[in-house]
């Protein structure tokens, strides 16, 4: 059997929209994430591997991917990986995909998706923490799905927010490099995107405008954040599935443990946002505090845009 090999080009040509409706579709469907199988983390020398497997009927998956933290410091990238798609009845494998270029995809479109159902079609200002390939990537799927006034690029190396800064120019946004902790910026954005390997707070929740909404996607385990409890305790809560925000979203887990938020205090899952039309739990209809969506990331995700992705090659 020769097994087709879906690379970076195959997978980025089904675009952020593309990836977000397949999302969408699989939840409008009847998914339910929280019947996705957990994250197994193992230890490498090298750093960690990620082994995320999921099913539907018609197809199986799973991704390796490793997370390498000395690899930047290589001129390499820091999350490799491969996936492999399999019949769901057979199980006999059907294609390779390149895995880390479909977590580039995925992980932006599991946010737009959010975001498609939590903001306006219009957004004066977007904040945006990080400089790495999942913040150019959010870029792209943010403006696939809104349009933004401006934008403000917030990161630790000078170098790298202005390169982000001009990459978003010649995107046509208006865009410009922000202070160290967005003091200056966040009180007046309508978005606030975390895609950053920070496991402290990236700035001070209490900032954040009522209406606004802050996705994270920096972090997946327990003792590691990138919002503080003040955001989260004055927040509405979405979350990809509660079980696995309850397992790995240091987010989340770490004002729990403050006393300062319960597992019951998550409004909604993203079936429930996407199916449900707007948010539930402990929020009153028409709740005006600000939102926040919380991503560890999971293999039911990577399975739907897979599966989306080879649904654009020769059978």
């Amino acid at each position: 059997m020769k097994l087709p090999l879906l690379g970076a080009d195959d997978i980025e040509a089904l675009g952020a929209t593309g990836a977000v409706n397949a999302l969408e579709a699989a939840l409008s469907g009847g998914f339910d994430p929280e019947t996705s199988p957990a994250r197994h983390h193992v230890t490498v020398p090298g750093g960690e591997l990620l082994i995320m497997p999921a099913s539907t009927r018609q197809l199986t998956g799973v991704k390796i991917a490793g997370v390498a933290p000395g690899n930047p410091a290589r001129d390499l990238p820091r999350i490799t990986g491969s996936y492999l798609l399999l019949d769901g009845s057979t199980l006999l494998p059907i294609a390779l995909l390149d895995g880390a270029a479909l977590t580039t995809l995925r992980t932006p479109a599991v946010s737009a998706l959010a975001i498609r159902h939590l903001t306006e079609p219009v957004l004066r200002h977007a904040v945006l923490f990080g400089t790495g390939p999942q913040a150019y990537g959010h870029l792209a799927a943010l403006l696939a799905e809104r349009q933004v006034e401006r934008v403000s690029v917030i990161g630790r190396a000078p170098q790298r927010v202005a390169a982000l800064v001009e990459h978003a120019r010649r995107l046509g946004v208006d865009a410009r490099a922000g202070g160290a902790h967005g003091a200056a910026e966040v009180p007046t954005a309508d978005l606030v995107l975390c895609c950053t390997t920070s496991a402290a707070p990236l700035f001070d929740g209490t900032l954040v405008p009522d209406g606004a909404t802050v996705v994270a996607v920096g972090s997946h385990t327990p003792d590691a954040r990138e919002v503080d409890t003040a955001l989260v305790s004055r927040s509405a809560v979405i979350v990809e599935s509660r079980a696995a925000a309850l397992a790995e979203a240091g987010d989340l887990l770490i004002p729990m443990a403050e006393g300062a938020f319960g597992a019951e205090d998550i409004d909604a899952n993203l079936a429930e946002l996407v199916t449900g039309g707007g948010l539930g739990g402990r929020r009153p209809v028409g709740f005006a505090g600000p939102r926040f969506f919380k991503s560890v990331g999971m293999g039911w995700e990577d399975l739907a845009v897979a599966a989306a992705v080879h649904g654009r090659q020769p059978r």
